[in-house]
Protein backbone atom coordinates (compact mmCIF):
# COMPACT_ATOMS: atom_id res chain seq x y z
CA UNK A 1 0.00 0.00 0.00
CA UNK A 2 3.10 2.26 0.38
CA UNK A 3 3.15 2.32 -3.37
CA UNK A 4 -0.67 3.20 -3.58
CA UNK A 5 -0.02 6.24 -1.03
CA UNK A 6 2.59 7.52 -3.07
CA UNK A 7 0.84 7.55 -6.70
CA UNK A 8 -2.55 8.24 -5.53
CA UNK A 9 -2.05 12.19 -5.90
CA UNK A 10 -0.52 11.84 -9.59
CA UNK A 11 -3.58 9.78 -10.71
CA UNK A 12 -7.45 10.01 -10.71
CA UNK A 13 -8.26 6.55 -9.80
CA UNK A 14 -5.61 3.44 -8.25
CA UNK A 15 -6.57 0.10 -9.32
CA UNK A 16 -4.65 -2.75 -7.72
CA UNK A 17 -4.94 -6.12 -9.18
CA UNK A 18 -4.93 -9.64 -7.66
CA UNK A 19 -1.72 -11.25 -8.45
CA UNK A 20 -3.34 -14.60 -7.99
CA UNK A 21 -5.65 -14.41 -10.21
CA UNK A 22 -3.54 -12.15 -13.13
CA UNK A 23 -3.04 -15.39 -14.80
CA UNK A 24 -1.77 -14.13 -17.65
CA UNK A 25 1.30 -12.54 -16.14
CA UNK A 26 1.91 -15.08 -13.44
CA UNK A 27 2.32 -17.87 -16.69
CA UNK A 28 3.96 -15.89 -18.84
CA UNK A 29 7.05 -17.10 -20.54
CA UNK A 30 8.75 -13.83 -20.84
CA UNK A 31 8.18 -11.02 -18.33
CA UNK A 32 9.43 -7.61 -18.34
CA UNK A 33 7.71 -4.53 -16.87
CA UNK A 34 6.73 -3.07 -20.26
CA UNK A 35 4.88 -6.64 -21.05
CA UNK A 36 3.29 -6.76 -18.24
CA UNK A 37 2.10 -3.27 -17.97
CA UNK A 38 0.67 -3.62 -21.32
CA UNK A 39 -1.19 -6.72 -19.99
CA UNK A 40 -2.60 -4.96 -17.50
CA UNK A 41 -3.83 -1.84 -19.63
CA UNK A 42 -5.40 -4.97 -21.96
CA UNK A 43 -6.85 -6.17 -18.53
CA UNK A 44 -8.60 -3.25 -17.61
CA UNK A 45 -9.45 -1.91 -20.92
CA UNK A 46 -11.73 -5.35 -21.52
CA UNK A 47 -12.80 -5.41 -18.18
CA UNK A 48 -11.20 -8.81 -17.35
CA UNK A 49 -8.66 -6.82 -14.30
CA UNK A 50 -9.29 -8.75 -10.59
CA UNK A 51 -9.23 -5.86 -8.74
CA UNK A 52 -8.51 -5.37 -4.74
CA UNK A 53 -10.03 -3.31 -2.66
CA UNK A 54 -8.18 -0.56 -1.18
CA UNK A 55 -8.27 0.40 2.07
CA UNK A 56 -8.90 3.36 3.47
CA UNK A 57 -6.44 5.15 6.03
CA UNK A 58 -8.43 4.40 8.99
CA UNK A 59 -8.76 0.53 8.34
CA UNK A 60 -5.05 0.39 7.39
CA UNK A 61 -3.91 1.85 10.92
CA UNK A 62 -6.31 -0.44 12.87
CA UNK A 63 -4.48 -3.29 10.16
CA UNK A 64 -1.12 -2.34 11.35
CA UNK A 65 -2.14 -2.09 15.05
CA UNK A 66 -3.68 -5.92 15.29
CA UNK A 67 -0.81 -7.21 12.79
CA UNK A 68 1.71 -6.03 15.07
CA UNK A 69 -0.49 -6.81 18.32
CA UNK A 70 -0.58 -11.00 16.98
CA UNK A 71 3.59 -10.13 16.70
CA UNK A 72 3.61 -9.61 20.19
CA UNK A 73 1.58 -12.20 21.76
CA UNK A 74 3.38 -14.70 19.33
CA UNK A 75 6.74 -13.73 20.36
CA UNK A 76 6.01 -13.75 24.05
CA UNK A 77 4.52 -17.36 23.57
CA UNK A 78 7.83 -18.26 22.05
CA UNK A 79 9.92 -16.98 24.53
CA UNK A 80 7.72 -18.58 27.40
CA UNK A 81 8.30 -21.87 25.43
CA UNK A 82 12.12 -21.46 26.07
CA UNK A 83 11.14 -20.80 30.01
CA UNK A 84 8.91 -24.17 29.67
CA UNK A 85 11.79 -25.89 27.48
CA UNK A 86 14.39 -25.05 30.32
CA UNK A 87 12.24 -26.50 32.85
CA UNK A 88 11.75 -29.51 31.34
CA UNK A 89 15.18 -30.01 30.37
CA UNK A 90 16.24 -30.16 33.73
CA UNK A 91 13.00 -32.85 35.55
CA UNK A 92 11.60 -29.90 37.41
CA UNK A 93 7.76 -30.52 38.36
CA UNK A 94 5.04 -29.40 36.91
CA UNK A 95 4.32 -25.94 38.21
CA UNK A 96 1.28 -26.22 41.28
CA UNK A 97 0.08 -22.49 40.10
CA UNK A 98 -2.35 -22.24 37.07
CA UNK A 99 -0.50 -19.24 35.37
CA UNK A 100 3.56 -19.97 35.87
CA UNK A 101 3.91 -15.77 35.39
CA UNK A 102 2.06 -14.76 37.93
CA UNK A 103 3.42 -13.51 41.52
CA UNK A 104 2.90 -17.46 42.82
CA UNK A 105 3.92 -18.90 39.82
CA UNK A 106 7.52 -16.63 39.92
CA UNK A 107 8.14 -17.56 43.59
CA UNK A 108 7.91 -20.98 42.75
CA UNK A 109 10.41 -20.76 39.47
CA UNK A 110 12.85 -18.64 41.78
CA UNK A 111 12.78 -21.71 44.02
CA UNK A 112 13.43 -24.41 41.46
CA UNK A 113 17.10 -26.10 41.52
CA UNK A 114 18.79 -25.10 38.09
CA UNK A 115 22.15 -24.19 37.06
CA UNK A 116 23.46 -20.54 37.42
CA UNK A 117 23.57 -20.36 33.61
CA UNK A 118 19.76 -21.48 33.40
CA UNK A 119 18.53 -19.58 35.78
CA UNK A 120 20.11 -16.15 34.37
CA UNK A 121 18.56 -17.26 30.85
CA UNK A 122 15.30 -17.53 32.79
CA UNK A 123 15.67 -14.27 34.52
CA UNK A 124 16.09 -12.83 31.41
CA UNK A 125 13.62 -14.54 29.27
CA UNK A 126 10.96 -13.54 32.90
CA UNK A 127 12.26 -9.37 31.89
CA UNK A 128 11.56 -10.10 28.29
CA UNK A 129 8.01 -11.04 28.65
CA UNK A 130 7.52 -8.26 31.34
CA UNK A 131 8.45 -6.37 28.34
CA UNK A 132 6.13 -7.39 25.92
CA UNK A 133 3.41 -7.27 27.96
CA UNK A 134 3.56 -3.52 27.88
CA UNK A 135 4.14 -3.84 23.85
CA UNK A 136 0.64 -5.71 23.28
CA UNK A 137 -1.48 -2.87 21.99
CA UNK A 138 -4.75 -3.67 23.54
CA UNK A 139 -5.43 -0.42 25.27
CA UNK A 140 -4.85 1.45 21.49
CA UNK A 141 -7.32 -0.87 19.62
CA UNK A 142 -9.79 -0.59 22.13
CA UNK A 143 -9.18 2.95 22.06
CA UNK A 144 -10.15 3.15 18.03
CA UNK A 145 -12.93 0.85 18.29
CA UNK A 146 -14.77 2.01 21.28
CA UNK A 147 -17.15 4.17 19.28
CA UNK A 148 -17.70 1.54 16.36
CA UNK A 149 -21.00 0.57 15.92
CA UNK A 150 -19.37 -2.65 13.67
CA UNK A 151 -17.45 -4.07 16.53
CA UNK A 152 -20.15 -3.41 18.98
CA UNK A 153 -22.44 -5.53 16.86
CA UNK A 154 -19.91 -8.32 17.15
CA UNK A 155 -19.25 -8.37 20.55
CA UNK A 156 -22.50 -9.79 20.81
CA UNK A 157 -21.50 -13.00 20.03
CA UNK A 158 -20.58 -14.85 22.66
CA UNK A 159 -17.04 -15.46 23.28
CA UNK A 160 -16.01 -12.78 21.01
CA UNK A 161 -13.47 -9.73 23.19
CA UNK A 162 -13.05 -6.42 21.76
CA UNK A 163 -9.31 -7.59 20.10
CA UNK A 164 -10.84 -10.35 18.32
CA UNK A 165 -14.28 -7.77 17.38
CA UNK A 166 -11.60 -5.49 16.14
CA UNK A 167 -9.56 -8.12 14.31
CA UNK A 168 -12.71 -9.13 12.69
CA UNK A 169 -13.63 -5.22 11.20
CA UNK A 170 -10.11 -4.46 10.46
CA UNK A 171 -10.05 -7.72 8.16
CA UNK A 172 -13.21 -7.02 6.25
CA UNK A 173 -13.08 -3.14 6.23
CA UNK A 174 -16.29 -2.36 4.13
CA UNK A 175 -18.60 -4.80 4.71
CA UNK A 176 -20.95 -3.66 1.27
CA UNK A 177 -18.23 -4.84 -0.84
CA UNK A 178 -19.38 -8.17 0.28
CA UNK A 179 -22.74 -9.17 -2.02
CA UNK A 180 -23.53 -12.26 -0.19
CA UNK A 181 -22.33 -14.07 2.67
CA UNK A 182 -20.71 -16.55 0.87
CA UNK A 183 -17.94 -14.13 -0.66
CA UNK A 184 -17.18 -12.99 3.24
CA UNK A 185 -16.73 -16.66 3.82
CA UNK A 186 -14.35 -16.92 1.26
CA UNK A 187 -12.62 -14.01 1.47
CA UNK A 188 -11.79 -15.61 5.09
CA UNK A 189 -10.43 -18.95 3.42
CA UNK A 190 -13.29 -20.87 5.38
CA UNK A 191 -15.63 -22.26 2.15
CA UNK A 192 -15.00 -25.59 2.06
CA UNK A 193 -13.17 -27.17 -0.61
CA UNK A 194 -15.41 -28.32 -3.60
CA UNK A 195 -14.82 -31.12 -5.82
CA UNK A 196 -17.65 -32.36 -8.72
CA UNK A 197 -17.77 -33.52 -11.87
CA UNK A 198 -20.75 -33.67 -14.47
CA UNK A 199 -24.22 -33.97 -12.32
CA UNK A 200 -22.64 -36.05 -9.73
CA UNK A 201 -23.31 -34.97 -5.95
CA UNK A 202 -20.11 -32.75 -4.83
CA UNK A 203 -17.56 -33.84 -2.68
CA UNK A 204 -16.38 -31.32 0.50
CA UNK A 205 -12.72 -31.13 1.53
CA UNK A 206 -11.13 -29.53 3.50
CA UNK A 207 -11.02 -25.30 4.40
CA UNK A 208 -9.01 -23.96 0.93
CA UNK A 209 -6.97 -21.28 3.55
CA UNK A 210 -7.11 -18.94 0.70
CA UNK A 211 -7.78 -15.89 2.63
CA UNK A 212 -6.84 -13.76 4.66
CA UNK A 213 -4.25 -15.95 7.58
CA UNK A 214 -4.53 -12.87 10.24
CA UNK A 215 -8.18 -13.56 10.18
CA UNK A 216 -8.93 -16.89 10.16
CA UNK A 217 -5.95 -16.74 13.40
CA UNK A 218 -8.18 -13.99 15.36
CA UNK A 219 -11.17 -16.46 14.90
CA UNK A 220 -9.01 -19.23 17.33
CA UNK A 221 -9.15 -16.90 20.07
CA UNK A 222 -12.93 -18.13 20.36
CA UNK A 223 -13.55 -20.27 23.20
CA UNK A 224 -13.52 -24.45 21.85
CA UNK A 225 -16.70 -25.42 24.05
CA UNK A 226 -18.04 -22.50 21.12
CA UNK A 227 -16.19 -24.26 18.29
CA UNK A 228 -17.18 -28.03 19.40
CA UNK A 229 -21.18 -26.43 19.61
CA UNK A 230 -20.86 -25.15 16.05
CA UNK A 231 -19.43 -27.91 14.54
CA UNK A 232 -22.12 -30.11 16.61
CA UNK A 233 -24.95 -27.61 14.76
CA UNK A 234 -22.88 -27.87 11.62
CA UNK A 235 -23.06 -31.93 11.75
CA UNK A 236 -26.75 -32.30 12.60
CA UNK A 237 -27.57 -30.09 9.02
CA UNK A 238 -25.30 -32.50 7.58
CA UNK A 239 -27.00 -35.27 8.10
CA UNK A 240 -30.24 -33.54 7.72
CA UNK A 241 -29.09 -32.94 3.84
CA UNK A 242 -28.17 -36.00 3.13
CA UNK A 243 -31.03 -37.60 4.86
CA UNK A 244 -33.34 -35.37 2.06
CA UNK A 245 -30.80 -36.67 -0.59
CA UNK A 246 -31.36 -39.77 0.01
CA UNK A 247 -34.95 -39.58 0.33
CA UNK A 248 -34.69 -37.69 -3.20
CA UNK A 249 -32.77 -40.67 -4.64
CA UNK A 250 -35.00 -43.39 -3.43
CA UNK A 251 -38.07 -41.82 -4.62
CA UNK A 252 -37.95 -42.79 -8.39
CA UNK A 253 -37.04 -46.42 -7.32
CA UNK A 254 -40.42 -46.75 -5.26
CA UNK A 255 -42.34 -44.80 -8.79
CA UNK A 256 -40.66 -48.08 -10.67
CA UNK A 257 -41.46 -50.52 -8.28
CA UNK A 258 -45.08 -49.42 -8.46
CA UNK A 259 -45.35 -50.49 -11.85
Amino acid sequence: MSVVRVLSPFVARMIVANPMQVKAIAHARIKTNKIDAGVLAQLQASGFLPEVWIPDERTERLRRLVARRNQVVRHRTRVKNEIHGILQAHLAPKCPHADLFNGRGRDWLSKQALPDDERAAIARYVCEVERLAEDVADGEIAKDTVDDPAVQRILTIAGVNAVVASGIVAAIGDISRFREPQKLVSYFGLNPRVCQFGLGLAQYGRVSKHGRSHARGTLRSVPEPLIFRFCARLLSLFVDFMRQVEAMMLRPVSRLCRF
